[in-house]
């Protein structure tokens, strides 16, 4: 008897959290920020609760498969043997000459390559390419790219690269480089063929979704220098707009630095799309800007096991959060995501992430080496114990990429502009003009525009929010 009773107890506290996981569509912009806060609000009220069910989340071990037997030293011995005798019949016997060097370099690449889509071999160009990337700076076309269902995707177009000025997007599947198909291209392999010289060109054949035919884009390389952030006002509210476009070495630093330059704010708008990714330790330290002496995420595998915290003082702890996200938002952003997510610390606008939860390492050949392997070492669990592999944060608030609608869409209108005899407006002429040069200043402007606001529907959907937030803490306080 007691075992049944204790088997529907079990029944009614999973399935009241199953309830509680509800996606929030995109209505009506302000009416559905409105519902999505109000349970923000409730939801922020049981933190010290929700503390304990994920303190129990992170202790609960992920499944184990079956652990494969252990060689003995004879049959590594043997194994190893066997790849000795195939290096020596390649260098004496293959058609054209090769060395062992060679041989050996090839040898670890495809062994790295045939692992996962993320664990490579990197000669020293590639190694090198590697550090210059995270220390800000790189040559290229701009894109980072991933493998999702076969298939080499672009994860994000970094901002202000060649990939992003001729309108490659996140999710674009590359189908060719040049005249190679990337049919069981390996990632590595379509890096090399995506570098070169600054000013050659490559030429990418892209499958979108919506379009009927794959589109052709020639990219003029050049010299990729990556801001990693921004920081600007909103202008006519009184928010703060934090764009991260990848985590260099610089990020928490720099966010930090600009919003306590900004002065007083009633919100952030942290805007995470397209972000592929980076350093660990710097999306743990955008957490701890927001987040308190906490775990933001887990990391298990066969040689680490750890809980990354964060420190410090969470110098923004009480300001309302919406973070935006996409597809191209990966890795790193989807742990920033993720975490702030689970601790119910800021809702998520946008569209679901690309679902990128393994973990890499690099492991150089010896301290002076030029050279290093890159091995897929474990995977991200986010505080409850989610994983994000494959399957990436989905918003509180799903928004589509639009411009923000104005006016009856589908309102028949019949004006003097639509007869074969209208007259010139002079009075429209010179409002062009206006807003030509309007948008000349909203270019040469540091702080987002309502121009620019109006020109995103998910931007709008998350100061929505946010005045929303504002709204009802009003209510509260009144009471």
């Amino acid at each position: 008897m007691a075992y049944l009773l204790f088997i529907l107890v079990f029944i009614l506290i999973f399935g009241y959290r199953e309830m509680k996981k509800f996606n929030f569509y995109m209505l009506s912009g302000v009416l559905s920020s409105a519902l999505l806060v109000c349970g923000f609000g409730v939801l922020q009220a049981q933190n010290i609760s929700d503390q304990t069910h994920i303190s129990v989340a992170q202790q609960t071990k992920s499944e184990q498969q079956p652990q494969k037997k252990k060689l003995t030293q004879a049959e590594r011995d043997r194994a190893l043997q066997r790849f000795m005798m195939a290096v020596n019949l390649v260098e004496s016997s293959y058609v054209s000459d090769v060395d062992a060097n060679e041989i050996i370099d090839k040898a670890i690449s495809g062994m790295l390559s045939n692992l996962d889509a993320h664990s490579a071999y990197l000669p020293p160009k590639d190694y090198e390419d590697l550090r210059a990337k995270t220390s800000g700076s790189f040559s290229g076309i701009g894109i980072t790219v991933g493998m999702k269902d076969g298939a080499l995707t672009i994860i994000a177009p970094l901002d202000d690269t060649p990939a992003k000025k001729v309108g490659l997007k996140s999710g674009d599947i590359i189908l060719k480089i040049d005249d190679k198909p990337t049919l069981d291209m390996k990632i590595d392999q379509a890096v090399s063929l995506m570098k070169g010289k600054k000013g050659t060109k490559v030429t990418l054949t892209i499958v979108r979704t919506g379009e009927t035919k794959p589109l052709k884009f020639e990219i003029k390389r050049d010299d990729v220098k990556v801001r990693s952030t921004l920081v600007s006002r909103i202008e006519e509210t009184n928010y703060a707009y934090v764009r991260v476009a990848t985590f260099d070495q610089h990020v928490t630093r720099e966010v930090k630095k600009g919003l306590k330059e900004l002065g007083k704010f009633d919100g952030i708008v942290l805007d995470l799309r397209g972000n592929p990714g980076g350093l660990l330790d710097q999306a743990i330290g955008l957490v701890g800007l927001f987040v308190k002496d906490s775990v933001v995420v887990s990391e298990r595998g066969k040689i680490e096991n750890v809980e990354l915290k964060t420190s410090g003082q969470a110098e923004f702890l009480n300001v309302p959060l919406v973070v935006l996200v996409n597809g191209g938002s990966a890795s790193a952003s989807e742990i920033v995501a993720g975490a702030l997510q689970d601790y119910k610390r800021a809702v998520v606008v946008g569209e679901s992430t690309f679902g990128k939860g393994s973990v890499q390492k690099i492991f150089p050949f010896g301290k002076e080496s030029k050279e290093a392997l890159k091995l897929t070492i474990a995977k991200y669990y986010l505080p409850t114990g989610r994983s994000i592999q494959a399957v990436g944060i989905t918003p509180d608030l799903v928004v589509a990429e639009s411009e923000v609608p104005i006016g009856a869409a589908n309102q028949l209108e019949f004006k003097e502009a639509d007869l074969k005899q209208h007259l010139k407006n002079e009075l429209l002429q010179d409002k062009k003009k206006e807003t030509s040069k309007q948008d000349v200043k909203d270019s040469e402007n540091k702080n987002i525009t309502q121009t620019m606001v109006m020109k995103d529907m998910q931007l709008k959907s998350a100061i929505d929010v946010l005045k929303t937030w504002a709204v009802i803490k009003g209510s509260k306080q009144a009471k």
